[in-house]
């Protein structure tokens, strides 16, 4: 129950926060810690009250409608109680056994809508040991209060570094890209790359206004195009690589971390397509969308700076999906795996260059003035439809965490209530990189798309490494 407080005046709520709490759209965060040592719960209320809701007044407000029909945050008193979740699960089994309780528990929590009588959250204690923790913790968090960025954001400033808890976390920084090609002062370049940027940004914008509202993927192994599956259980299934070999690849390509383990997904995705498919069909049309965040300043911030006005890095939803087309499986004896990696960039590279993902916000915001933010978010709903993925990257701490004295062995996070039977999420912490597979369970077999995706990366891996030894 929540308690309103009718003193408090209502605040303004962000247009993607209604896009994402709209009868078209239901978007949650699964945000999964895994501990070292078993969960220690009798200080929970207390750090929830002390440490996780003064980060942001969102998670002490509810979703109101005002006098002329507009969505409002209203600060209301918080009965931590109904927040706090500890499942039962039997007593004194084998980690195996707790694996299949807590993945079916994982996947029926993902199928849930968080009630709309109560802020927007929900933290689970799993208090038995699975093959990869002593404990876990889950918190689900509505995609209206923020995007990932914002809600790592927050994440760090609830956790201490495990070495020493009197030092802060080192927040991850994003270095810019530098352009090594030359003088760009000359009008002989600069007229060249105007007309390119103007080109490919009329070419992206067209092309995602044609894939948000006609054209559809085609049906495919990781695409049923069924209507609905919003509202179906996700199997989330986890695999880790090695930022070291990764970084091996980046510097021996020249591309980016984002870029190695994207044409790997990318591969793996058309190997597991091609196995499952048997050959009858190629489902040449296949589109991911790639989450790209449009903040001017991408490193992470305080949660004091970030709730400045008019601040570089801000809280709340500041994101916009690119349009990647899978490459295509070459019908040759010889599959060069490095190709995926260098198709990856060049693509991505190409679409970063343009202004199409501000166009298609201030489309979309058009949308919300003539029509209200309900067609708004249907319009976002199509476009997340007609594509057959979504790919989310989130750089998470390089130290180890702890959580009141509790250390975080691993982290990751999967999306619940997206429209696609394909959700892949990726996030580093401390040499890692965990990726997860959120596929629509029944239909797709996350093992075996699993198996595919690892298969791609040691191909990748093997290939740079022929290569690295040619080159000597």
């Amino acid at each position: 129950m929540v308690l309103e407080k009718e003193e408090d005046a209502l605040e303004p709520m962000s247009p993607s926060a209604q896009y994402f709490n709209s009868s078209a759209l239901n978007v949650s965060v699964l945000v999964v810690l895994e501990t070292e040592v078993p969960l220690d719960d009798s200080k929970t209320i207390p750090l929830v009250r002390d440490v996780f809701l003064p980060i942001n007044p969102r998670f002490s407000s509810i979703m109101v409608i005002d006098e002329n029909g507009e969505k409002r945050w209203k600060k209301v008193e918080v009965e931590l109680q109904d927040h706090v979740y500890v499942p039962i699960f039997p007593e004194e089994m084998s980690p195996q056994f707790y694996d299949e309780y807590f993945e079916d528990y994982l996947s029926k929590l993902s199928m849930l809508q968080l009630p709309q009588s109560q802020p927007l959250w929900e933290i689970h204690l799993i208090k038995y040991p699975t093959s990869n923790a002593a404990g876990t913790i889950i918190f689900k968090i509505h995609h209206a209060i923020g995007d990932g960025y914002s809600l790592m954001g927050a994440l760090l400033s609830c956790l201490q570094r495990a070495d020493n808890p009197s030092l802060p976390l080192t927040l991850p920084s994003v270095q810019p890209r530098v352009d090594t090609s030359g003088d760009h002062r000359t009008i002989f370049k600069t007229v060249p790359k105007i007309f390119s940027l103007l080109f490919n940004t009329v070419s992206d914008f067209l092309g995602s206004l044609m894939k948000s509202s006609l054209v559809e993927d085609d049906l495919s192994p990781i695409r049923s195009g069924d209507i609905g599956i919003e509202f179906r259980p996700i199997a989330p299934t986890r695999m880790t690589f090695s930022l070291g070999q990764i970084k091996q690849i980046k510097a021996t390509l020249g591309v980016t971390i984002n870029d190695v383990i994207t044409g790997a997904i990318f591969l793996g995705t058309r190997l597991y397509m091609q196995e499952m498919s048997k050959g009858s069909s190629d489902h040449s049309n296949c589109t991911a969308l790639v989450m790209l965040n449009t903040r001017m300043f991408r490193s992470y911030q305080s949660i004091k700076e970030m709730v400045k006005p008019k601040a570089e890095s801000p809280w709340g939803n500041h994101f916009a999906f690119l349009h990647v087309q899978l490459p295509e499986l070459v019908a040759s004896t010889e599959l060069n795996p490095i190709e995926f990696v260098r198709k990856a960039q060049q693509i991505i590279k190409r679409k970063r260059s343009s202004l199409a993902v501000y166009l298609t916000a201030a489309f979309i915001e058009i949308v919300k003035k003539l029509k209200g933010h309900e067609v708004a978010a249907q319009c976002i709903h199509k476009t997340m439809v007609n594509a057959s993925m979504t790919i989310t990257n989130m750089i998470g701490p390089v130290e180890k965490m702890s959580l009141a004295n509790h250390p975080i062995k691993g982290m990751y996070f999967a999306i619940a209530g997206n429209p696609q039977s394909l959700n892949i999420t990726i996030v580093s912490y401390v040499d890692k990189l965990r990726v997860t597979v959120g596929a629509e369970k029944g239909f797709i077999d996350s093992q075996k798309l699993k198996s595919c995706i690892e298969e791609a990366f040691q191909m990748i891996l093997k290939s740079v490494a022929c290569e690295i030894q040619q080159k000597n």
